[in-house]
């Protein structure tokens, strides 16, 4: 496990406290009595507070912070694959997985496909960004699409192969985005193809088409379940996976074996009902790693 206690990239404050929140709710222990694994907590990748930070460009916020940050994320990752185990990122706003993303090609030696279960695609650019907010653009940025102020020495971007990206839950896109979809070939599953198709298969398509990297990513963002269940995150968008729906596509995730790193992100304890959106966290994550009911 490794935390990322960062919130620059986000629009409200208190996802810097996601990692101890999901601590909290006892992610380690699950995972060694339910799975028989075990877990070595690496510590929190540390950012700077909001309050002694320079906003830089008001078009991609705290930038030169947040990728400090993803740099120190990234070498713990690689390290992390190095000794042969399985990189685990708690967030902190999303923009931690750009450091996820580009420990593992550093790691595997180039580009992998990544599975992004969100209500939102983080793929806007500085320039599509309505807001700034430097979670929005995350993924675009592994993708080597989000522009040159993105890039860092000795980072291999893309850090994601553009044909191996696959959306589940999405409902909430801006016009920049869509049109950056329409140029790669990503699979996008929005919650309308949810309702239609069915979870399982939506994850079990997503899965195929990420696969054939150097590795497979799972991001996976709280906001993708619906308000009802999961109401600590800082961009919350009615109409999202229940509470089954979430944990059946983790399953399927478990079932197929496939996935190489992980990050679980956006849990905002101060927007919290009782640490409910960081007990989710935990129960998310140790089904995608293989807990069963039976």
């Amino acid at each position: 496990m490794i935390g990322g206690t960062l919130d620059l990239g986000a629009g409200r404050r208190g996802v810097d406290m996601g990692p101890s929140a999901i601590r909290y709710a006892g992610l380690d222990q699950l995972l060694a009595e339910k799975l028989g694994v075990t877990v070595t907590d690496t510590g929190n990748v540390i950012s700077p507070v909001v309050e002694t930070a320079a906003i830089g460009d008001e078009h991609a916020r705290y930038l030169e912070q947040i990728l400090d940050l993803c740099d120190r994320l990234a070498q713990r990752v690689e390290e992390v694959v190095g000794r042969g185990a399985m990189p685990l990122v708690l967030g902190g706003d999303h923009s931690v997985a750009l450091g996820s993303l580009v420990g593992m090609a550093k790691a595997r030696g180039g580009p992998g496909g990544v599975v992004w279960v969100d209500a939102h695609g983080d793929v806007n650019t500085p320039q599509t960004s309505p807001t700034g907010n430097v979670h929005g653009m995350v993924l675009a940025a592994a993708l080597g699409l989000a522009g040159d102020e993105f890039a860092r020495e000795g980072w291999p971007l893309p850090a994601v192969d553009p044909g191996k990206v696959a959306f589940i839950g999405v409902r909430s896109l801006d016009g920049g985005e869509r049109k950056l979809l329409q140029r790669i070939d990503a699979k996008v599953f929005t919650m309308s193809d949810v309702d239609r198709m069915g979870i399982e298969p939506c994850t079990r398509e997503a899965l195929a088409h990420a696969a054939g990297g150097s590795f497979l990513h799972l991001s996976l963002d709280l906001d993708v379940v619906d308000p009802e269940y999961a109401p600590g995150v800082g961009t919350p968008v009615r109409g999202g996976l229940s509470y089954r729906e979430a944990h059946l596509a983790m399953e399927v995730v478990a079932e197929s074996g496939s996935i190489d790193s992980m990050d679980v992100v956006e849990v905002n304890p101060i927007l919290d009902r009782e640490n409910a959106t960081g007990q989710l966290a935990v129960e998310l994550v140790a089904s995608a790693l293989g807990a069963r009911i039976l």
